[in-house]
Order: C-alpha cells, then sequence, then structure tokens
C-alpha cells in the first residue's frame, strides 16, 4: 500500500507549534507585543449516560467531574516592523484543541500552520460481548441482552494545516495549502443476512437470518493540496489552480469471528463469516483555469474551465477479498470530468443590471466492467445462476441561468430569473442489474422561473418577497428485462410491454412541480426594539405511471429575530421559529404512509453591566423536533398487515427536547487581569423507538437513557502581560 504524500508526525508538530508561542510569548514585553493567557477549572455533573447528547463533541462524554480551560493568544505587530505575528491556542487540555500561528509581511508573504483535534463520541450505550471490537478481527461472543460490557464507540480526527502567500509581483500572486486529516476509532455499523437470499448462493434452500452489531473500525488519512496561481491585469485577471485529494486507509477488511453457536444455518454463519470491504485507498486532482475580462467598464464576462481525474485501484487480494472475476486485480476505476462554464454581467443602463451564464460537465466513467455480482439458484429462481456486472456511471450535465434586476427606485428593486439544467446518464450498461425499483431514465431536464421583489415601505420597514417554480419531466422510462439490459416504454398503461400497477419509480427521477414563495422582512418600530422575520413554504408533486411511491411533499417554516435595548447597559434579544415537513409515500401490499416532522426553536437572552467591572448575561434555549408516522393501509394488503396495524397502532412518534441555560458574568479585576464564570445546564428528552432497547441477534444491545440532564460551573482567570 503507497502512502500519503502528505504525513506529519501530530505530536511532534504540536509540541514544536507550542514552543514557538513560548519562545513569542517571552517577548511580550517587546513594544507592539500582546499576550493573553486563560486558565480555569470546571466541575461536571450527572454520568457518562446523562452527558451522552451534551458530550458528544466537548468531551464531557466521560465519567470526569473535572475538567481544566487554558487558552493563549500572542500578537506582535510593531508600526517599524515589516513582520506580524499572530498566535492563537484554544482549549489546550481538552479533546478539541487549537493551534493557529500566522506569521506575515503584508503585501509581500504569509506564513500560516494550524493544528485542530476533535472527538466524537457516540451517543448510544453499548452493551456486548463482542470482543476485539473496534479492530479488524472482532469476535462474537452470544449472550443474554444486557449481560455484557459496555463500550463507548468514538472516533477522533487529528489535523495538520500549512499555508503559504507569496506576492510575486504587484500583479502575480501564489498560494499554496496542504492539510492532512488522521481519522481513528469505530463507529456504529453491521452485517446480517436472511436465507434464503437472491444475493447469497450459498444459502441455497436454508432459512435462518442474524444481525450482528460490528464497528467499523477506522484508521485513515485525507490529504489535501491547494495551489492557485493568480495575475491580474488592468482588464484581465485569471488563476491556474491545482486540487489534490488523497485518501489512504490503513484498514482494508473487517474480518469477523462467527461461531456457530449463534445459528444452526452453516450456510448462514459461512456467509457471515466473510471479510467485509472497508473504504479502500483513492485519490483525485482536479486542473482549473478561471478568470475574468472587462470589457467595458459596466460589462464583464467570466469563465472557467477544468479537468479532474479520480482513481481508485486498491487490490483486492492484498485486502483480503476473493472471488473477484478471472484476470480482475483491483477495481481500476477511474472517472474523467471536464467543465466549462461562461458568464457575463452587464449593467447596460443605470437601473438594469443583467447576468447570464451557461456550464457543462461531462463525466466520463473509464472503469472496466467485469462480473463482479452473482445471482443464485434460489427458488423461484431459474437453476443457472444470473451474473452481473458493474455499471458505467457516466453522465453529461448542463445548466443555465439569466436574470434581470431593475432598480425601480432607491426603495424597490426586482429580480426576474430563469433556470435551466439537462441531466443525460448516457447509455445502461445492459450487464448491469436493476434492484429496488421497477424503472431508470436516461434524461432529465428541468426549467424553473423565480421573482423577487425588495422594498423599503417606510423609513423603519424594509421586506423581501420571492416566488419560484420548477418543473422537471425527462425522456421515456427505461424498464428493466431481468438482466438482458432494459427497454424504452412509450405506453407504460400498456399491460404488455408496460410496467405493473405495484411498479415503483425513482422520485429524483419522476416528473416533478415544485413551487416555493418565501418572505424577509426587516422592521425598527422603535429606537429600542428590532425585529426579523422570515416566512417560506414550498411543495413538491411527483407524477409517475404508479399510484405507488413518493407522491407529494411539503415544507414551511416561520422565525423570528428580536432585539430590545432597555438602557446603555442592558440589551434583550431572543427568536423563535417552527418548520414542518412532510411526505406522503405509500407501497404495494402495504401501508400508505404520512410523514410529519416538526420543529420548534426558542429563545431569550440578555446582556448587561451590572457595573464598570461587572459584565453579566445568558440566555434560556429551547429545541423540539417531533415526528409522526400516519399508516393506514390500501385494499392489497395482507391479513397479516391488517392485523398487525389494529395490535400495534403503527409506528409510535419520535420526539426529541432539549432546554438550556447559560449564565456568564466576567469581573475586570485590573486592566491586565479578569475572571469570568460560566453556569451551564442542559436536559434532554429522547424516546427514538428504534434505540429504546434495540438488541441483536447474539445480544448486544444499543440504548440511550430518555431523559438527561447535566450541569457544567467553569472559572476562568484570564491575565494580559504588559
Amino acid at each position: 500500500m503507497t502512502t500519503s504524500v502528505f504525513s506529519f508526525d501530530m505530536h511532534k508538530t504540536v509540541i514544536a507549534i507550542a514552543v514557538s508561542a513560548v519562545c513569542f510569548a517571552a517577548q511580550a514585553q517587546t513594544e507592539g507585543a500582546q499576550t493573553t493567557v486563560s486558565i480555569g477549572l470546571g466541575a461536571v455533573t450527572g454520568s457518562s449516560a446523562d452527558r451522552a447528547q451534551f458530550g458528544q463533541y466537548n468531551g464531557l462524554h466521560t465519567d470526569r467531574n473535572v475538567i481544566g480551560v487554558a487558552d493563549i493568544d500572542y500578537s506582535l505587530r510593531k508600526v517599524d516592523a515589516p513582520t506580524w505575528v499572530q498566535f492563537e491556542g484554544g482549549n489546550l487540555l481538552g479533546d478539541s484543541r487549537e493551534l493557529h500561528l500566522v506569521w506575515k509581511n503584508p503585501g509581500s508573504w504569509k506564513l500560516s500552520a494550524d493544528y485542530g483535534e476533535l472527538t466524537r463520541y457516540n451517543p448510544y450505550t453499548v452493551n456486548t460481548g463482542l470482543l476485539g471490537a473496534g479492530s479488524t478481527t472482532p469476535q462474537v461472543v452470544p449472550l443474554l441482552a444486557g449481560t455484557g460490557t459496555d463500550y463507548d464507540l468514538k472516533t477522533k480526527r487529528t489535523g495538520l494545516g500549512i499555508g503559504l502567500a507569496k506576492f510575486i509581483t504587484p500583479a502575480l500572486q501564489f498560494e499554496l495549502d496542504l492539510k492532512s486529516e488522521k481519522k481513528e476509532g469505530a463507529r456504529l455499523s453491521g452485517i446480517g443476512m436472511n436465507c434464503p437470499s437472491v444475493i447469497a448462493p450459498t444459502c441455497g434452500a436454508n432459512t435462518g437470518w442474524a444481525l450482528l452489531m460490528l464497528p467499523e473500525p477506522i484508521n485513515a488519512r485525507h490529504t489535501q493540496i491547494d495551489a492557485r496561481l493568480s495575475y491580474a491585469l488592468e482588464k484581465l485577471r485569471f488563476n491556474l489552480g491545482y486540487y489534490g485529494s488523497i485518501y489512504r486507509n490503513a484498514n482494508d477488511t473487517l474480518n469477523p469471528n462467527v461461531p456457530g453457536s449463534l445459528n444452526s444455518n452453516a450456510a448462514l454463519i459461512g456467509i457471515l463469516n466473510n471479510p467485509v470491504a472497508l473504504a479502500p485507498d483513492n485519490q483525485a486532482h482536479q486542473f482549473d483555469l478561471s478568470g475574468s475580462y472587462d470589457f467595458t467598464l459596466t460589462t464583464r464576462g467570466t469563465f472557467k474551465l477544468g479537468y479532474a481525474t479520480a482513481t481508485q485501484n486498491a487490490d483486492f487480494a492484498s485486502a483480503g477479498l476473493s472471488g473477484a472475476p478471472a484476470g480482475v486485480g483491483n477495481l481500476g476505476g477511474l472517472v474523467n470530468t471536464r467543465l466549462a462554464k461562461i458568464g457575463l454581467t452587464s449593467r447596460p443602463i443605470a437601473k438594469l443590471s443583467l447576468l447570464a451564464d451557461v456550464r457543462y460537465e461531462d463525466k466520463n466513467d473509464q472503469t472496466p466492467i467485469a462480473s463482479y455480482n452473482l445471482e443464485g439458484a434460489v427458488p423461484p429462481l431459474p437453476a443457472v445462476p444470473f451474473t452481473y456486472t458493474n455499471r458505467d456511471l457516466s453522465s453529461k450535465k448542463s445548466n443555465g441561468k439569466l436574470q434581470a434586476n431593475w432598480q425601480f427606485n432607491s426603495d424597490y428593486r426586482g429580480t426576474l430569473g430563469a433556470d435551466y439544467e439537462a441531466i443525460d446518464r448516457g447509455l445502461y450498461t445492459a450487464t448491469s442489474a436493476v434492484s429496488g425499483i421497477n424503472a431508470l431514465r436516461q434524461k432529465t431536464k428541468e426549467t424553473g422561473l423565480r421573482a423577487e421583489l425588495r422594498g423599503r415601505m417606510a423609513e423603519n420597514f424594509s421586506a423581501t418577497v420571492g416566488v419560484s417554480s420548477n418543473r422537471r419531466d425527462g425522456s421515456n422510462w427505461l424498464k428493466d428485462n431481468s438482466g438482458l439490459g432494459l427497454t424504452e416504454v412509450t405506453n407504460p398503461a400498456d399491460p404488455v410491454t408496460g410496467f405493473l400497477p405495484t411498479a415503483i419509480f425513482m422520485p429524483t427521477l419522476a416528473d416533478r412541480q415544485r413551487n416555493k414563495v418565501k418572505l424577509f422582512a426587516d422592521w425598527q418600530p422603535s429606537e429600542s426594539l428590532t425585529l426579523q422575520l422570515s416566512a417560506e413554504k414550498g411543495s413538491d408533486k411527483f407524477n409517475t405511471p404508479s399510484v405507488y411511491g413518493l407522491r407529494d411533499t411539503g415544507m414551511n417554516q416561520l422565525s423570528i429575530d428580536w432585539g430590545y435595548t432597555l438602557s446603555d447597559n442592558w440589551a434583550l434579544n431572543g427568536y423563535a421559529s417552527r418548520g414542518v415537513q412532510t411526505f406522503n409515500q405509500a407501497r404495494p401490499a402495504g401501508y400508505v404512509m404520512a410523514f410529519d416532522n416538526t420543529n420548534l426553536g426558542a429563545s431569550i437572552g440578555f446582556t448587561g453591566k451590572a457595573s464598570s467591572a461587572l459584565q453579566v448575561g445568558g440566555n434560556l434555549t429551547y429545541v423540539g423536533d417531533k415526528s409522526v408516522y400516519a399508516q393506514t393501509l390500501d385494499a392489497t394488503a395482507d391479513a397479516y398487515s391488517v392485523n398487525l396495524l389494529a395490535t400495534s397502532g403503527g409506528l409510535p412518534d419520535v420526539v426529541y427536547r432539549q432546554t438550556g441555560l447559560k449564565l456568564f458574568g466576567k469581573y475586570t479585576l485590573d486592566k491586565s487581569s479578569t475572571v469570568r464564570v460560566d453556569l451551564v445546564h442542559q436536559r434532554y428528552s429522547v424516546n427514538d423507538w428504534a434505540w429504546t432497547g434495540f438488541s441483536y441477534s447474539d445480544g448486544t444491545t444499543v440504548t440511550q437513557k430518555p431523559t438527561q440532564s447535566v450541569g457544567v460551573i467553569a472559572v476562568t482567570y484570564s491575565y494580559q502581560l504588559p
């Protein structure tokens, strides 16, 4: 396996940056230098289960009750010196520490370095007997649910970046940014199988099933390189750029050890013990040339040309994967993308401004076609297995935009726009297979119109109203012929050549009518009070040759923000919002489901100066999210579904609520030092039935505490060196 072209010893680099910070601080008494150091302690209440939601990203997920605080901010800007230095270090004692260093000579060059860490803890409690959890070779140990050991799932990101900018001449500039991020840990994942299965011939006619929780082991590095050379003339400006993305994964496969005692079906156990492929090494390189040209003082043209190539050729055998087609050692993934874009902006008269641009993207998938998939002889399939290949995913996409702005007067401005998008997905690979849907479409196109009016109706009131309407349609639907390719269907209702009444069509390919209206208003009824109102409503209606699938969706959102000044020293602020999303869909011989999601948010806060030395503030917030599944049955539902819905009442609601209180006080001891006290209390309520006592086939459970409460108090002392 090749290694990253840009790799660092993160810990040594952090030490080097920290040493540099100390050196800079040692000069703090020189003229023009400022250094502020903050240190503090905090206490946290509640167990790790109480902090599951609160502590996902701040490092407070564990049972640790005492935390440390350390920050540093250093700058050196001398009037008579050509260079400036800025160093910042935040949360140095926590799990999300950050370091930033900038050293520059304004107008000549700039150097920068960044280091950051971020640990994400999974909010669920995993109780399992799994041995080697988080490794590439976990061993499943069946047990009674709840009798295992709690296992914390977490991932840690460690990133380092270096930047360089150089003004070679007043018109020529070069910029280079290098970033490398290491990601380690494990995240929630699993495997499962149901026999008999058309995708697992070794199941045969045996029956049995199993679902196992096997955390995905993570040990990968992602490196990004961004270089750009810019040149500016009086009328012409252009830049030449390169972007590289290199991903390297130290874990090729997950190799579980599932004992036969889990299930007596030997064929099922054999399938579950197969290696599971993890994200393979890959890389992408992109080159682009973009710029603009001023034809006149009021007319400018823009352009962009780009070429990108992405490859994935990780070796199957070295990863421990077998069963590849004869003579095929790796996927040989290769996708080349060409991009061209031109635009024009103009102001032909004082009140009128015009914009037009056209964009074309050609994605050419050159990955070799090979027979990777085998469907076995499982009844009611024929006795002879079918083999299927991967699919050519080439596409061509065209986009266009026209827009005109008219300034009626100093108070009112109107906008009219038209948008166009066309996608050609190319010829379908006849040897591949369509699964889970009944039809595809080669071409789709979408056209849209939009209008907006902005105006100031009064000295203290302004508003913006916008409406838009988009329509998507496409070429004739393509019908799958059971591994023999696709045929174009000119009459979907034809009982011989058309589709079955139970056919399902992808909503991303279906004819769709989308309408949206939005409003924004800014009102200041008095010198003390300001209000901002935002409202939006939209709907999608889908049209396919079937009554099943996604039929329509809707959304509406309303929010208001406000601020009120009580006096020169005291002020209030807050917001309230409500959003609703709806989905109406149906599936054959089953449920007609209306899904409604409603989210609410509200906050009220204050800031003030109790005295010349004491500043205080705080806010109280509420977030609520409720998902409702309204279920009915159509006439084709079987007796089991009818009885199940009658006895269970359908899927229960999923409700999430969060209430938070934050208070702070900052007291100035003298001109160099301050003390700050922060108090945080948050309460969570979760009843997600998907993770309430969920049990896997081996007895592993994934749960979360339905009511969680956590409190934090921290005292921080800040000192600015003289």
